[in-house]
């Protein structure tokens, strides 16, 4: 009876680290914060250019 006890354990250890299930959600999380902050660092620099073109026209006006 011990040793079923210790074959399940074993098994169940062994399912436990071939399982890759979640592996898929953290990579797909650190690709959406990868783009996140890539359209963080255009914004501000769109910005910075819309900025400066609306100060032309009305120093132009």
């Amino acid at each position: 009876m011990k040793n079923d006890g210790m074959k399940n354990k074993v098994w169940l250890l062994k399912r436990l680290l071939s399982d890759d299930s979640g592996q898929d959600l953290i990579e797909y999380a650190l690709v959406a914060a990868l783009l996140a902050l890539s359209a963080v660092a255009a914004m501000g620099t769109l910005s910075n250019k819309i900025s400066n073109e609306f100060n032309k026209v009305g120093d132009s006006l």
